[in-house]
Formats: C-alpha cells, sequence, structure tokens
C-alpha cells in the first residue's frame, strides 16, 4: 500500500510539474507575438525612413517622405497590432470561417459565398484611381512586411489566436481591403431586412400586422403581401434560436448587422469659439477587440487622424488640418428582395420576363475544421445572387416553388467607393469633399463636415431608380419576373453641400426613421445658442431616454398612485413601490438606479403581450422595443388599441388591464432574479457591455480572458447608445454601442479628442488590449493632435523602418 502511495504521489507531482511547463510554455509562446514599438526593421517596399511614434494610448502617429510609404506603415502598425482581426474579416468576406471555426460557421460561409463579394472586390481593384491603387498596394505591402518579419524572428505567429487556429497567414491583396469595405457596407444596410419583416408581418395579420413597423418609422405597404403572392402562406414558424446564436460571434462584421452612427456639428457662429464643432461616433456589435483602431497618417495633403479599421488604408470618421467629417448610414432603400420562380419540372431554370431562363450556376467547395466538406451550387438570376440563407426568416415568404435574390447596390462590380472615401480623407474643404465623394456607391452615408467657417451637410452614395409602376415601390418582396419590378439605373445622390439655416447640423441612421435619439440630440442643440467642446461631449454621453419619458405617462395614466396602500411585502406593494418611483424618474438610464431597469423589463412585457397572441412566434424577430408602436395602441391613434385585445381569450381586455399585467410579469421576473426590495434592484446588474472576442470568446477558460465585461449606463434610445439586444437569457445585456466616438474641435484642433470601447492591441496580454475600455465606460476620451510635436513628447515608443537597400 505504501509502494502504491509512493507511486500515486510521484505521478500527482509529474502531472503538476508538465502542468507548470506548459503554462510557462504556452505564456512563452503568446508574449513572443507581442510586438516591440522601441525598435527599427530593416524593410523592403519603402523609399525612405519612416516613423511610427507611439502615443500613451498605443495610437500610431505616422511620419513618411511619401503618402505611399505612410500607407506602408500603416498596414504594418494594423498587422502589429490587430494580424488575427484582419484575416478574420478577410475570410469573412471570402466564406472561409469554416475552415477555423467548423460547421457553426456553414451558414454565414454559404451566404457570403453566394453573394460574392471578395470576387466583386477583385474585379474593383482595376476602377480604383491610380492614389487608391498604390494607396493599396502600398498597405499591403506593410501587412506582408510584419508577415515576414514575424515568421523570420519565430514572433510567435504574429497572434497568440494563430496557436489554436492552426493555419497559413497568406500574404495581404489590395483586393482584400476592397472585400473589407464591400462587407461594411453589407453590414450597414438593413433594407433587404426590412422587406422580409414587413412580408412576414403581413402573412401573420394581414390588416394590421404592418402597424408593427409603420409606427417604427417603416413605409407601410401599399396592400398585403398574400395579395403579391396568393401562394405565399404564413407558416406560424417556431420559436427560434438565432438570437442566442447571434450572442456568439464568429467575426466583427456580416450582412445585414445594421451598424448606426451619430454626428452632430455646429457652424463658428453657434460656438465660443472660432472655429465648428464636429461629433461623430460609429456604433457596432460590442467586440474585443474592437471593429475601429485610432491612427494618424502624415500625408502630402497634411495629417489625417481618427477611425480606422485594421484591413483598409482608410480614415472613416477624422479630421485633416482643414477639414473634419463624420459619417452616418443614410438609411436609403438601396436592395431589394426578388422573389424568382423556378420552372415547375426543370429546377435549372427560372422565369424570365419573355420566357424560362437558364440560372448562372457554379460549385464551390467550403472546408469545415473538424467536419465534412461542403461543396454547395450557388446560382445567379438577371436580378442577382439566389440568397436562401440570408435571413432566417426569408423562408416564411418564399411560396413553394420559388427562390428568393437579391438586388443591391453593393453588388455592382465596378465599385469606386474606396477611391471615394480616400479622396474625402484628403479634401480641404466641403465642395472638394462632395466632388470626391461623387463616385461612392456603398454604403450610402450621411456625411456631417466642418471647417474653419462652416458646417455642411450630403448625402452620398447610389439610390436605386424605381418606376412609379414597380408593384411593391421596393417595401416587399417583388415578382422577378415583373420587368416593373427592375431598377432602371442607380442615381449617384453626391450633391452640393447644405449649409443648415440655424447653423447646427445632425444625422443618425437615415433621415426617414422616427428615431428617438434624433429628437433628444435636437433638443440638447437647440437649448444652447453657443456651444462648447464640452456641452458636445455632453450630448454624446447623454443617457436621458426620450423613449421612457414619451411612454411611461402614457402607459401609466391609470396606474399612478390609485388604490389604497398595500402590505409590505406583497405583489400590490411592489407594483405601488416601483409605480412610485417611475413616477418621479427623469428618464436617466443610469446603471445604479433602479428605474431604468423596471422600466426596460416593463416595456419589454408589455409590447410583447401585445402582439404575441397575434403575430405568435414572430414576435421573438421583434426583437428592439417599438415605442412609436406602444404609443399609439395606448392612444387608440387610427383604432390602434384593438392591439390591446387578447384575441384568444372571451374577454376584451384593454390597454390599462394590459398594462398592469405586463408590470406584475416583469416585477416577478426582477423579484425572482434580484429579490423582493425594489429599490435595491440596479440597472447595471442587468445591462453589461459584454465586449466578446470572435472566436476564442465562446471557449470556457480562454472566453474569461479575452472578454470584457462591465456595466454602462444608456440604452437603445439613449444618444450615448447603449442597445439592448432582445429576449432570452440576457435581455438585457448591451450588445452593440458606440465603440468609436470623437469630437473635433476646429477653433483648437489640439484640444481634439476621442476614444474607442476596448484597446489598440488585439493581443489578450498586451496592456493595450483593454485600457481605454475603462475610460471608455466612464464616458472619457484620450486627446487627439496633429501636432508632430506634441507626439513625439508623448511617445513610448518609436519604430523606425528604413528601407533594406
Amino acid at each position: 500500500m505504501l509502494t502504491l502511495f509512493r507511486w500515486l504521489l510521484r505521478l500527482t507531482v509529474g502531472l503538476l510539474v508538465l502542468a507548470v511547463l506548459a503554462g510557462v510554455l504556452t505564456w512563452y509562446f503568446a508574449v513572443r507575438s507581442l510586438p516591440d514599438y522601441a525598435t527599427s526593421h530593416r524593410v523592403e517596399g519603402i523609399s525612405a525612413p519612416v516613423e511610427i511614434v507611439r502615443s500613451t494610448e498605443n495610437v500610431p502617429h505616422i511620419f513618411g517622405e511619401t503618402d505611399a510609404d505612410v500607407f506602408f506603415a500603416l498596414g504594418l502598425a494594423h498587422a502589429q497590432d490587430r494580424l488575427f482581426q484582419m484575416t478574420l474579416l478577410r475570410r469573412t468576406a471570402q466564406g472561409r470561417l469554416a475552415e477555423i471555426h467548423g460547421p457553426r460557421a456553414l451558414p454565414q460561409d454559404d451566404l457570403m459565398r453566394r453573394l460574392g463579394l471578395y470576387a466583386l472586390a477583385r474585379r474593383s481593384v482595376e476602377v480604383q484611381d491610380e492614389p487608391t491603387r498604390e494607396a493599396l498596394a502600398a498597405y499591403a505591402a506593410g501587412v506582408n512586411q510584419w508577415i515576414r518579419i514575424v515568421n523570420e524572428g519565430a514572433r510567435g505567429r504574429g497572434a497568440p489566436e494563430f496557436f489554436l487556429f492552426s493555419d497559413q497567414i497568406a500574404y495581404w491583396q489590395p483586393a482584400d481591403s476592397l472585400a473589407i469595405l464591400k462587407l461594411y457596407a453589407a453590414s450597414m444596410t438593413d433594407a433587404a431586412s426590412d422587406e422580409i419583416l414587413r412580408a412576414r408581418l403581413s402573412l401573420a395579420w394581414p390588416q394590421h400586422g404592418a402597424d408593427i413597423v409603420a409606427r417604427a418609422g417603416l413605409p407601410r405597404p401599399a396592400a398585403p403581401y398574400a395579395d403579391i403572392f396568393p401562394e405565399a402562406r404564413f407558416a406560424n414558424p417556431e420559436r427560434r434560436s438565432d438570437r442566442d446564436a447571434l450572442r456568439a460571434p464568429l467575426t466583427y462584421l456580416r450582412p445585414g448587422l445594421s451598424l448606426g452612427a451619430t454626428a452632430f456639428a455646429a457652424a463658428p457662429r453657434r460656438t465660443i469659439g472660432e472655429g465648428a464643432l464636429l461629433a461623430g461616433d460609429l456604433h457596432g456589435r460590442l467586440t474585443a477587440p474592437s471593429l475601429f483602431y485610432l491612427a494618424r497618417l502624415e500625408l502630402s495633403s497634411g495629417g489625417v487622424i481618427g477611425a480606422t479599421i485594421p484591413g483598409m488604408p482608410l480614415v472613416l470618421t477624422g479630421r485633416n488640418p482643414q477639414l473634419a467629417w463624420a459619417l452616418t448610414p443614410a438609411g436609403l432603400d438601396d436592395a431589394d428582395i426578388v422573389i424568382e420562380e423556378v420552372q415547375p419540372g426543370n429546377p435549372n431554370r427560372y422565369r424570365g420576363p419573355e420566357g424560362w431562363l437558364d440560372f448562372e450556376t457554379r460549385r464551390e467547395l467550403i472546408r469545415v475544421l473538424d467536419g465534412e466538406d461542403q461543396t454547395i451550387t450557388l446560382r445567379d438570376t438577371r436580378n442577382g445572387p439566389v440568397v436562401p440563407g440570408l435571413e432566417a426568416g426569408l423562408r416564411d415568404v418564399v411560396p413553394i416553388g420559388h427562390v428568393a435574390a437579391l438586388r443591391w447596390t453593393g453588388l455592382t462590380p465596378e465599385d469606386a467607393s474606396m477611391s471615394a472615401l480616400m479622396a474625402l480623407m484628403r479634401s480641404s474643404d466641403a465642395d472638394r469633399a462632395a466632388d470626391a465623394l461623387r463616385p461612392l456607391v456603398a454604403p450610402a452615408l450621411n456625411v456631417l463636415l466642418a471647417s474653419d467657417d462652416a458646417v455642411h451637410s450630403l448625402m452620398a452614395g447610389a439610390l436605386p431608380q424605381r418606376g412609379a409602376d414597380h408593384p411593391t415601390a421596393g417595401l416587399l418582396p417583388a415578382p422577378g419576373w415583373l420587368q416593373t419590378a427592375d431598377w432602371a439605373g442607380l442615381t449617384q445622390l453626391a450633391d452640393t453641400p447644405v449649409q443648415p439655416e440655424s447653423g447646427m447640423a445632425l444625422a443618425t441612421e437615415g433621415p426617414d426613421r422616427q428615431d428617438p435619439r434624433r429628437s433628444r440630440l435636437a433638443r440638447l442643440l437647440g437649448d444652447r445658442e453657443v456651444h462648447s467642446r464640452d456641452s458636445f461631449i455632453a450630448a454624446q454621453l447623454d443617457i436621458v431616454s426620450p423613449a421612457a419619458r414619451a411612454l411611461l405617462p402614457v402607459v401609466g395614466a391609470d396606474l399612478w398612485f390609485t388604490g389604497d396602500p398595500a402590505a409590505p411585502g406583497t405583489p400590490e406593494r411592489q407594483r405601488q413601490d416601483a409605480l412610485a418611483l417611475l413616477a418621479e424618474w427623469d428618464g436617466a438610464m443610469n446603471e445604479h438606479l433602479p428605474e431604468p431597469l423596471i422600466y426596460s423589463a416593463w416595456m419589454g412585457a408589455l409590447q410583447d403581450r401585445l402582439i404575441r397572441d397575434e403575430i405568435g412566434p414572430l414576435a421573438d424577430d421583434i426583437h428592439s422595443l417599438q415605442p412609436a408602436f406602444i404609443e399609439a395602441a395606448f392612444r387608440n391613434a387610427n383604432g390602434a388599441a384593438r392591439w390591446c385585445d387578447i384575441v384568444q381569450s372571451a374577454a376584451t381586455e384593454d390597454c390599462v388591464t394590459i398594462a398592469r399585467q405586463s408590470l406584475d410579469r416583469a416585477i416577478q421576473d426582477l423579484t425572482a432574479r434580484f429579490g423582493p426590495d425594489v429599490e435595491s434592484w440596479r440597472w447595471g446588474d442587468r445591462h453589461e457591455a459584454r465586449h466578446i472576442h470572435p472566436g476564442l470568446g465562446n471557449l470556457p477558460a480562454l472566453g474569461w480572458i479575452t472578454n470584457i465585461t462591465q456595466s454602462v449606463s444608456g440604452g437603445d434610445f439613449t444618444v450615448a447608445r447603449s442597445g439592448l439586444f432582445g429576449r432570452g437569457s440576457q435581455p438585457f445585456a448591451a450588445e452593440d454601442g458606440a465603440t468609436f466616438r470623437g469630437v473635433f474641435d476646429l477653433a483648437d484642433p489640439d484640444s481634439s479628442v476621442f476614444i474607442i470601447s476596448t484597446g489598440q492591441s488585439g493581443h489578450p496580454l498586451s496592456r493595450h488590449y483593454d485600457d481605454l475600455s475603462r475610460l471608455w465606460r466612464r464616458g472619457e476620451y484620450v486627446g487627439m493632435s496633429l501636432d508632430p510635436a506634441l507626439a513625439r513628447a508623448a511617445a513610448v515608443g518609436i519604430t523606425t523602418l528604413t528601407p533594406a537597400n
């Protein structure tokens, strides 16, 4: 027995030693991939020495003799900090995520192969102007030079993720950057998603289903979807897990992500200084690291600083010495779902305007990690690619014997959008910016411009031309065989910049939406005659919900202070306590208060109770609050109070009853989670910003290291957007938000500030992986300057690149 004990002890000690050695080796190889910012490299591809000056926050300031050398260094800096992110974005555009993520990435790869974004990007390289082609080539050379440095110096493959996702890192190509821009454009539009949702609601309740989205600001179709496709029938889909699947992001961008942004500006006559003010933020999924990356480039046209996306040599929102610009999605209807009829008995043909036509078909192989490789058949029609997996709900609106194709402006092969955006960041005034943006196709954008003497706004991008006799006006999927459903062409929207008479300009996600954030922002800007940088920061960080202020007085009008005081500890007393708190609340979605949590739970339960009995499980896909719809129901606008009646019950419920029942249900759920004391509840306990690492974030141990979780203030409709995700196990988690914020003061440029939601580095062991996230959470910023002396004075490291020859 003693001998057995000794051998068990030796075995245990041996296993512990092996575990320690494995941990040390893992740490060693992971640390090898941390870049040294205070060093020099002899590189091929530059004409003269280049300096990358790293600020305290790891923002690279790049100085070179030529623009090509500067873009080369930007590519190298992006690769130093975000190489895995860049390759992941490229894989997404190519439809090759399953090679590293396995079968769960197959649906996304299948969609990307059918859209063909990467093939379109390769075709569009030659249509870029000469400066853009030179910049793309130089940028790619810089990325590839860092890959060579990593390989030759055994620097841990460039990022620790590559040890888990074993694969050769292909050299960067100019088409890769163009493909990422197309992917970004596809992530900004929700036109096709809106069509699908309208059609599903129309089929679920032909008479009034469109009320939900119409009240939310989306146009109402002239006729029910069943009138266009009589053979279409609502299938009452089963409850799906799509929402849960999206909680585990496989990458940073995907079609239909509906990225947003906010921008506002003040002319010099409305500021305390002698120059304009501009504020802009860019919304996206909260990932670790952030989609965006801060950088400064010293170009021949002057310094440029702002937000970039690793993979593109482009400052999306930023400023140069003469001009600042901020971009938001234009919210145009730039896509159509087209229903194609397949010839009976011949699946290789579809119906055209004058007879049956052959599908353009090709077959592609999708390689799958730890799974069986999949061969898929891709089909294209005269209207666009067939996309059965565009959205889970699409199959609900496609009649039997038909398929759905996508017509989208971003599928244009001759797309010079990269050239347009590259020219924008070199523009010195609003007129030159407008000229630069004329070739822009996708994404369609609202652009705010600020110069020393004025602010301007304009819209840029391609708008489809639909005829007056279009069968659905682009609001619902249309028959592909009707020539009246065709586009007559595309209209380029870039026009003469407009100066607002008030001296104030603002833009959110499209001009046609009833956006409570827009009304709140307009009020904040209008309440002051003169603005400063600090007032713009306060407006950008505003956490008051205009939706809460509008809804609570209407929904709770007959519930406030009613009935005798109930006994402590009873459900009636909890309801009274909750209503008393809400009656005194100013609508601030502060993480330390109970009121935002009670309000959000109440409105979520109320909306679900209003619509679920009419549209069934389709209610799960209405995953955001629709304040205008709820207000219309309680005000009985055009008979909208009919939604308050539960159609399956014998009794006729009114809106007051539904409001009370919904509040009781919300309080029950919150009590089960946080206890009976209403005043002890906190919004931040349920509203956490979850920055998930695409790939590693799903792994139990590594997810704990790579993911960043922190409670935050704000909500869906606050200017400081902190979007809710919808229903599920974590209905109030902040899954998206302003992942970049910037305020540009042209009167005192060096006082301009910006921030991203995580850190500059994508390496989990770097101190710059999450150092900015704490500032971002607290509403703080870091300085933004184009003064080379200031950049060098605050440098924590300078990387010097010298020509190899």
